[in-house]
């Protein structure tokens, strides 16, 4: 491992201790679930605007 590698984890994980990191990381996957979401739904309303709009 080289040092720039444990400097960057340990600013990030420095001071959690298990129960910390494993709610962040569950917290992250939310965050990706609904940006996804978000992404889907602004596409879906994209399209029904251009579809209502050519009528």
């Amino acid at each position: 491992m080289s040092n720039a590698s444990f400097y960057k984890w340990r600013a990030k994980y420095g001071g959690m201790d298990a129960s910390m990191v494993s709610q962040m990381k569950a917290m992250e996957e939310e965050n990706r679930r609904l940006k996804r979401m978000y992404a889907d739904l602004s596409m879906q309303a994209d399209l029904l605007k251009e579809a209502l709009g050519k009528k």
